[in-house]
Order: C-alpha cells, then sequence, then structure tokens
C-alpha cells in the first residue's frame, strides 16, 4: 500500500489550523459540513471555538453533529443545541443536529458485521465534510480520532446503538452490559466509515487537534485528569494514516505523562480500529509526517 501524508503543525491556534487545512490542497466547497464533538455538558476538554472559528468562517461550515445513544445533555435534539450554546459553538457558525428528524441508511459494502450505517438524515443536505476531531483517549474505544469522528459521530443515536453492538440492536440507551467482544465493535466502527467514505468520494476532509489528552473522551462530563502534555494539529487526506501518526506520537512522546493514555489505548486494542480500517483498503498506516512551520501568535 502506498504511503500517505500526514501534514503535522505543533502549535495550536486559528492561524496553524488555517495553515494545515490550506497545505491538504482539497478545498472545502459547496455547503460545508463541520464535524466535531459538542461535547458532554460539563466537559471543558472540547475543541476550543478560538482555535476553529477562523476556520469555520473561511469555508462557511455548518458545524454538525447527531445525538448521543446515552442518557445525558445531548440525546435529544433540543438539549444537544443548548450545549452546543453553551460550549461556544452556536456564537461562531450555524449547528445542525443531522438526526433531529431521522436517519438514512448507508450501504456497507465489504462488512462482516453491518450491512447498512445509519448517519443523521441531515448529512444528505451537504456537498463537503470537514471531519474536525479532538484525539484524545476514550473509555470504549481506547482513544478517538477521526475514523470515531466519523463512525459514532455522524452515527444518528439508533445507529451509534447499531455499531457499538455489532449490528445486533438499535435500542437506545444501549444495553452496556450487553454488548458484544471488542474486536467487534472496533471493526463495526471501521465498516460505519467505509459507508461514509463510498458515499463522500473526494469530498471530505480530516484534521485532528492533539490536546487536552485525557483518557476519557468530551463525552465524558466529568473526565479524568489530564496528564500529558499537548502535541499540536495534524491533517491528511488519509483517516488512517493521520489516526496512526497521532497515536504515534503518544508513543514517541518523551512525555512521561504518556502512559496514562497509552495504557487507555493498549487496555482496549484501540489499535486493532486501524489494523481492522487498512484491511478494508479505508487508508494506510504507512506515512510521510511534514511538519509546517507554526505562527508564532496566539488567536
Amino acid at each position: 500500500m502506498e504511503r500517505s501524508v500526514v501534514y503535522f503543525c505543533p502549535r495550536i491556534n486559528a492561524d496553524n489550523l488555517v495553515r494545515v487545512y490550506k497545505a491538504l490542497g482539497r478545498e472545502a466547497k459547496g455547503r460545508v459540513a463541520a464535524k466535531l464533538s459538542t461535547g458532554e455538558a460539563g466537559n471543558p476538554n472540547h475543541l476550543s471555538t478560538d482555535v476553529i472559528k477562523k476556520l469555520i468562517k473561511l469555508t462557511d461550515a455548518v458545524i454538525v453533529e447527531c445525538n448521543t445513544a446515552y442518557e445525558g445533555k445531548r440525546c435529544n435534539a433540543a438539549d444537544h443545541l443548548q450545549t452546543a450554546a453553551e460550549h461556544g459553538f452556536t456564537a461562531i457558525a450555524e449547528v445542525d443536529i443531522m438526526d433531529a428528524d431521522g436517519e438514512i441508511a448507508l450501504p456497507v459494502s465489504n462488512g462482516k458485521h453491518l450491512k447498512e450505517n445509519y448517519v443523521g438524515k441531515n448529512w444528505r443536505n451537504y456537498d463537503f465534510t470537514m471531519v474536525l476531531s479532538h484525539f484524545k483517549g476514550h473509555p470504549m474505544g481506547g482513544f478517538g480520532g477521526a475514523l470515531k469522528n466519523v463512525a459514532i459521530g455522524m452515527a444518528s443515536s439508533a445507529g451509534k446503538a447499531w455499531i457499538h453492538t455489532a449490528g445486533k440492536s438499535k435500542d437506545v440507551p444501549v444495553d452496556w452490559e450487553n454488548v458484544p467482544p471488542q474486536e467487534d465493535f472496533l471493526e463495526s466502527m471501521a465498516e460505519a466509515c467505509e459507508s461514509v467514505f463510498n458515499v463522500a468520494g473526494n469530498n471530505i476532509l480530516y484534521i485532528n487537534v492533539a490536546n487536552n489528552l485525557s483518557v476519557d473522551c468530551d463525552c465524558v462530563a466529568e473526565p479524568e485528569t489530564i496528564k500529558m502534555e499537548d502535541i499540536g494539529i495534524l491533517a491528511s487526506l488519509d483517516p488512517v494514516a493521520l489516526d496512526r501518526a497521532c497515536v504515534d506520537m503518544v508513543y514517541n512522546s518523551p512525555d512521561p505523562g504518556k502512559s496514562h493514555l497509552i495504557e487507555r489505548i493498549e487496555s482496549r486494542n484501540g489499535t486493532h480500529l486501524l489494523d481492522y480500517a487498512e484491511e478494508l483498503g479505508l487508508g494506510s498506516q504507512k506515512y510521510d509526517l511534514i511538519t509546517l512551520d507554526p505562527e508564532s501568535a496566539d488567536e
């Protein structure tokens, strides 16, 4: 498999996010969806609106999300929009809860667990998807990056349940005591990604902001304390290479605090997602890292 290109900038600010986006050489055209996590109420680790607002304005993007498959402040559209407002997202762009009025089914071509993936129906209203992810740990997946942001993030509430149960149930909330083996869940995420990528074609790109590196994701209302220093901004047209580069940077970091996050990744067999995604042909774990000189000014 050919090597992919991943761009990296070590300083996180609004100007550098735009520079990394432009380095990809793929313009977000038409009606642009910026898929990010709005973060559960009480979680301070979500993407900073100060960092993303310049890119959002440049691409005239609508921030898109889908409701959760667990009880909380984002399990219905009204509460979800309120949480998005509390976290500052509605102040910088329109926010669309894509499954507020239902879902659409996307076929999964090569799945051994899923034959269909269910995403928020409003996704069909967009011409281009900018997958803007906060890379960090995750209590179920081990880590969360571009692949998880597409698989779970773009799935409807019932679609999330479908992936978590490896195609066994769409019941919400999920019966977390009776979910399938971990590998089946990780593989189902990759299969869900395949369905989205097949529809999106070249009208998609991926950016990970690796900061606030808690072992818990933005869906946790009270995440564990951050033990590791921020890494930077990474971007690629290959989501597998992008997530692999982020994982590699965690492992290769001189920061002793990385052990906390590494334990979370390994205890959940998190990199199996990358192995299976590569097997499905969604991207390559081999990549060339190109470092961009950062702008010094904070935004």
